[in-house]
């Protein structure tokens, strides 16, 4: 095609069929309906490890065809979250070969989930793991020094999430644990303790086997160390606290699924130093006290249930001495607990959260 002026001999040439490019039209890349195939030769994964919008998932776990896949999510899924310890449905390329990509076209019904928000004004909640049986807090005795309230929002997330949380000190041999361990003398709460030298492999693998549990710690508390220590050649990063802060370096940056010797998952997580609790409705709280709960069922409607409640029925037993021998500790752990959930803290106080 050219264009010449008027003058000259050539003819002008109009434009041809071929010359004509159509702007291209947004709409046409959209699904032409929302009818999905039904993948019915989907198979059945675990998610082990989430990095970047790809997934590493395990198929046939447990079989002899067992294999290791890399999967990214399907473009319906784009607005669903997919976590560590997920069950999902896999399609496409599921050898496992290098090089290979399947598709995660489904999520099953996730029996639990860990959940934590940015801060306590914040009801966005991040989903941390799914299907979680037990939640192992890993405390330092010193270096750095426990800390309760930290302690207090790990246990309030267990008992949102109804898993079972366990107790693990570690460094005992640098500080005694007992004053410290006496804020959760109310609780039904397994402890353990341990030391660098001699960490409770033994003990805490009775207590793991067959369960997958999640582990969550401040930073610089040992529990990389211990989750080397459980699972042999993890290679978790491990740190140093720093000397001057008394606060530990983050090791761990993602959240990745190992197996136990003997049977069941640990979930290793990266250290933090805050856990916003703003998605927690406080009456599951109440309900992991189950003997409290029972009682505070005779309470006024929108009762708090803490010490300047009125006509809270907690209260007024407490006072007459009918909850028990371990009723008026297992109150305080409450009111602790509900304490800490209804002190909304801003953004930008992440560190005084744990203090």
């Amino acid at each position: 095609m050219s264009w010449l002026p008027p003058d000259t001999e050539e003819p002008y040439e109009e434009y041809d069929d071929v010359d004509y490019r159509a702007r291209p039209n947004p709409k046409a890349n959209r699904p032409r309906s929302k009818q999905r195939p039904a993948h019915d030769d989907a198979v059945v994964a675990r998610v082990t490890t989430v990095d970047r919008g790809r997934y590493t998932v395990l198929v046939d776990e447990g079989e002899d065809a067992e294999r290791t896949v890399t999967a990214t999510r399907a473009r319906e899924l784009r607005k669903q979250s997919i976590v560590t310890g997920d069950r999902v449905d896999l399609v496409g390329d599921v050898t496992g070969d290098e090089g290979s990509l399947a598709r995660i076209v489904r999520v099953h019904e996730r029996r639990t989930l860990l959940r934590r928000s940015a801060d306590d004004t914040d009801a966005v909640e991040r989903i941390i793991v799914a299907n979680a049986d037990q939640l192992l807090i890993v405390v330092a005795a010193a270096d750095p020094a426990p800390r309760p309230r930290l302690v207090d929002r790990y246990l309030v997330a267990a008992f949102d999430a109804g898993i079972t949380p366990l107790l693990v000190i570690t460094k005992v041999d640098l500080a005694d644990p007992s004053a410290f361990l006496a804020h959760f003398t109310g609780l039904d709460l397994q402890v353990v303790t341990s030391t660098p030298e001699h960490p409770p492999v033994a003990a805490l693998l009775e207590r793991l086997r067959g369960r997958t549990t999640v582990a969550v710690g401040h930073s610089g508390v040992g529990k990389s160390t211990l989750v080397n220590a459980l699972v042999p050649g993890a290679d978790r990063a491990v740190g140093v606290v720093n000397a001057v802060t008394g606060r530990g370096r983050h090791t761990s940056s993602s959240t990745v699924s190992l197996r136990l010797p003997e049977g069941g998952w640990i979930i290793d997580t990266p250290g933090v130093r805050s856990f916003g609790l703003g998605h927690v409705d406080p009456e599951n709280i109440l309900r992991a006290f189950g003997d409290l709960a029972d009682v505070a069922a005779a309470c006024p409607r929108g009762c708090t249930h803490l010490p300047d409640a009125p006509d809270c029925e907690l209260v007024e037993r407490a006072a007459r001495g009918e909850l028990g021998e371990l009723g008026p500790q297992r109150l305080d752990s409450l009111q602790r607990l509900l304490t800490t959930l209804r002190s909304p803290r801003g953004r930008g106080t992440a560190d005084s959260l744990g203090e």
